[in-house]
């Protein structure tokens, strides 16, 4: 969840007896197609599709219970991924098909059933993650909730959220308080217009001692196909990649706070519980992954709040930059067009992400498992990704001399 995002009233949907809910339908008037369109086509409008009965998923909408958390302890740490075979023989053994969606980032796998896995294609799992930022998989209809939780817990201790939604559910079922619930309905109220560029791109709660790692959201429920609601992918790989050598030096040398603050100040202006105290962190801007070796950019506009050590307007200026690197390169990122039963698996460390706020006004809701990672850390022996893989196939450095002339480019 990005820092400052205030969740509206959550449900307009009224459970029943049996513990699921009956729509409300408060939709406004849809477009009405043109005489004669076979299609009911209107040009960027998709017709909302209303519920059949109950909501099924009722259970798993959000709620804001008043609780109060401990502060996080250090928990031991080993990552999964570092067991996994480097030819990912396990995981593909049942596949159907795998591609990647770009060089740099996401690879989608298809024919394999999350809930099956055995230990050794979980390793195999970790490791693809580490190595390609976000993997993919579609038609997780069995893949429940059971099944989440303990697959993210395999990979780490769970994260709580301090202050985002928990489902309902979780008042039966307390383990239900490791679940972060993404919702969206008719009702909900986009907030794209009120943030700075690039705001809502980050990755999750970096500013725990301990930030996550592997973490999975699976959507219940979605907009209909052309409804909009996709997930963007940015590599902090291939942004530190895209940074001069003196300016990877440079960052090499610094650490960053990552602060809790205004997320928490969201909250208590929604009305909402701050369930765990902020707080604020320092992480090095340069941080070596334990699996590949390969060092990433460790930074995102969701949390961090200025580099340690510099002045204020150098502060400011550097961050501004790397907001850019992370945002605006698209040969660094990946788009995802979510489908029911869709799950997206991605590394935190090496990633940020932001949600296409243009689904409105269809219902979206997914269910996230947040397990935390290593403290970060920075090695000096680490390789840069592009680097090893250039070496790997014989390819040429790229160049980043700024004063040679661009050549003619057509496409």
């Amino acid at each position: 969840m990005a820092p400052g995002v205030v969740l509206p009233d959550p449900i307009t949907e009224a459970p029943s007896t049996n513990g699921f809910s009956k729509p409300i339908k408060t939709s406004p008037p849809q477009p009405q197609a043109a005489s004669g369109n076979k299609f009911g086509y209107v040009p960027g409008v998709t017709k909302k599709i209303e519920d059949e009965g109950p909501y099924e998923y009722y259970h798993f909408t959000p709620s804001f219970p008043d609780l109060s958390w401990a502060p996080l302890e250090h928990v031991p740490y080993t990552d999964k991924g570092t067991l996994g075979d480097p030819s990912y023989a396990n995981l593909l053994a049942d596949a159907t098909d795998v591609f990647d969606y770009s060089p740099k980032i996401g690879t989608e796998i298809r024919g394999v059933k999350l809930e099956n896995l055995n230990d050794a294609q979980k390793n195999d799992l970790a490791r693809l993650i580490a190595h390609r930022g976000v993997v993919f998989f579609r038609d997780q209809d069995t893949f429940n909730v059971e099944d989440q939780l303990a697959l993210g817990a395999y990979f780490g201790k769970l994260h709580a959220h301090a202050t985002t939604a928990v489902p309902k559910g979780a008042a039966q079922d307390p383990k239900l308080n490791d679940i972060h619930v993404v919702w969206a309905n008719e009702n909900s109220k986009s907030q794209q217009h009120l943030a700075p560029l690039g705001y809502f791109w980050h990755s999750d709660v970096t500013y725990e001692k301990q930030p996550p790692s592997y973490t999975s959201l699976k959507l219940l429920s979605g907009p209909p196909r052309g409804g909009g609601g996709d997930t963007l992918w940015s590599s902090l790989y291939a942004a530190y990649d895209a940074l001069s050598r003196p300016m990877q030096i440079y960052l090499e040398s610094l650490t960053a706070l990552h602060s809790a603050d205004e997320q928490a100040q969201g909250s208590i202006q929604a009305g909402h519980p701050v369930r765990r105290q902020p707080i604020t962190t320092e992480h090095p801007l340069v941080r070596t992954h334990p699996v590949t070796g390969w060092k990433s950019l460790f930074y995102n506009p969701g949390f961090v709040r200025a580099i340690k050590g510099v002045p204020k307007h150098e502060s400011d200026v550097i961050l501004k930059y790397l907001n850019d690197v992370v945002v605006t390169i698209p040969e660094n990122q990946v788009r995802f067009t979510w489908e029911k039963n869709s799950v997206a698996f991605w590394d935190n460390r090496i990633t940020n992400h932001s949600a296409t706020y243009h689904f409105w006004p269809h219902r979206r809701h997914g269910i996230r498992v947040t397990p935390h990672g290593e403290v970060p850390t920075y090695d000096p022996a680490g390789r840069s990704q592009e680097e090893q893989i250039n070496e790997e196939l014989g390819r040429p450095a790229l160049n980043k001399d700024a004063a040679v002339v661009i050549a003619n480019y057509n496409d």
